[in-house]
């Protein structure tokens, strides 16, 4: 069971979110609601920005589900995030054929440029970056993915990512 900490505010699902996981639901047979499971989780993603331990026990609730059927999908898929995020989550392909081409050392310039960890977020709360699997555009290399368009950097170089995090900050600013 994921721990849910003191500092997570309770989780009350809008009568306009329920409806959302009604129609979810209805697409599916009977007694085959965890069906819904990845859509539902999805929306709460995008309402939360991250899937708190709390959210998580939501949904299984609603879903009829044990809190560990919601937990086992949540953190299988790396498009789920379990601990909140900045505005801009860069993710960076860190398989073979991108790092043949320099994606740890791109990973290290964004650590360096946005002074924070892997998976922590800047004080300003724009920005996160983690390494995440295959991005499948191994030609281009390095590449990395901003969600939740999923927007795709090619061919990345210590100055286009400079100028990529300069152009996020003046839009995230506004």
């Amino acid at each position: 069971m994921l721990k849910v900490e003191e500092t997570e505010a309770p989780v009350e699902f809008s009568p306009e979110l329920i409806k959302k996981f009604d129609d979810i639901v209805s697409r599916y047979p009977e007694k085959k609601q965890k069906s819904a499971l990845l859509p539902i989780l999805h929306l709460v993603q995008a309402e939360y920005g991250w899937l708190s331990a709390r959210a998580m026990d939501k949904v299984a609730d609603y879903l009829q589900l044990q809190d560990i059927e919601v937990y086992e999908v949540a953190t299988f898929y790396s498009m789920y995030f379990l601990s909140p995020k900045g505005k801009y989550v860069l993710e960076i392909c860190r398989t073979s054929p991108c790092c043949l081409v320099g994606a740890e050392k791109i990973m290290d310039h964004i650590e360096e440029t946005l002074g924070v960890k892997e998976g922590d977020v800047t004080a300003d709360g724009l920005f996160s970056w983690r390494g995440v699997e295959c991005l499948a555009a191994c030609g281009y290399g390095p590449v990395l993915q901003i969600g939740p368009e999923y927007t795709f950097y090619e061919n990345l170089t210590n100055d286009s990512v400079d100028k990529l995090i300069s152009d996020l900050k003046k839009k995230g600013n506004n």
